[in-house]
């Protein structure tokens, strides 16, 4: 699977310009929360009502725009896409604690993002924190609900050198000159990982992350969520993921990963793919933490998995 740059670049603007609209909801504790949505015509001549919905959940920091042009892909494949941007990322209101950014309270937003939506079926496409949250949901979604799960670059067992690389940048360089500034200390930061990447792809990954606010570029996120971080202890024992992920079972699962990625390994990639029956796995070449999906190779690998429902 090779990265089309051309493509790729194009697929962004598509994706911000066809088919999708902002709406929001509200937390349980009064919370604006924002999200944008993919809705197919219901005019189209291609209408299927056995397209399942795609619920899209980012990653710690980022944001729904990670998703543009996946959901463009899909959404011309007549998939109804949603992408949310959890509390204190993107357009969504931040937390006055930085306490709750936690992923049990995320979790309870999101429930009630399903439910405003009214997605009696979908499935989920989680990068990095988004697949954390898809393997909580399978204990409050069954497979007739959740019916599938994409887990883009992330698994039950997480390397701990990629936990402390981010631990050492989130919240750090959170305003910035121009957006080439922005691109410039990704590419410093995680260049190693996308080795292939060119200035117009560093471009389009800061223009993800990052947005114009009173003539600065600003990191999408409250920079309280470095809290969740800062207190690692390296001493206490990771949480015991694989019984969520063997609840999944019952489901179709894809696992998407990055070749260079390191977060997630080759070993758990291959013991998530042995211990699940209906589990596939594809390796995105050139790319580390977390793969982009912008290409259209992989589009077409995760439209394929979805066709299968």
């Amino acid at each position: 699977m090779s990265t089309a740059p051309t493509e790729a670049l194009s697929g962004g603007a598509r994706a911000e310009t066809t088919g999708s609209q902002e709406f929001t909801w509200q937390s349980a504790d009064g919370l604006r929360l924002c999200g944008r949505e993919w809705v197919p015509s219901q005019d189209d001549s291609r209408t299927d009502s056995d397209k399942v919905p795609v619920l899209c959940l980012a990653g710690l920091s980022r944001n729904s725009r990670d998703f543009n042009d996946i959901a463009a892909f899909l959404h011309s494949k007549n998939h109804r896409v949603i992408a949310l941007d959890y509390r204190g990322r993107g357009k969504s209101d931040w937390d006055k604690d930085w306490r709750n950014y936690a992923l049990p309270i995320e979790e309870n937003d999101i429930a009630l993002a399903i439910e405003r939506l009214g997605l009696t079926r979908f499935a989920v496409l989680g990068t990095s924190r988004g697949g954390l949250h898809a393997l909580a949901m399978s204990y409050r979604f069954s497979a007739d609900r959740m019916a599938a799960v994409i887990f883009n670059d992330i698994g039950p067992h997480i390397e701990m050198r990629a936990i402390h690389r981010i631990a050492a940048t989130l919240g750090r360089n959170m305003t910035s000159g121009s957006k080439e500034e922005v691109a410039q200390n990704l590419e410093h930061t995680i260049g190693h990982q996308f080795p292939a990447f060119t200035k117009p792809e560093w471009l389009k990954l800061a223009g993800q992350l990052a947005s114009e606010q009173n003539d600065k570029v600003v990191m999408d996120y409250d920079p309280a969520l470095a809290h969740q971080l800062a207190s690692l202890d390296d001493a206490a024992p990771a949480p015991d993921l694989w019984p969520l992920y063997e609840k999944l079972s019952d489901r179709p699962v894809m696992v998407i990963h990055g070749e260079h990625s390191d977060l997630l390994s080759a070993d758990t990639c291959k013991k998530m793919v042995d211990k699940h029956p209906n589990a596939c796995l594809i390796t995105i070449p050139g790319q580390g933490h977390a793969p982009v999906l912008w290409e259209a190779a992989t589009h077409e690998a995760i439209a394929g998995f979805l066709a299968q429902l």
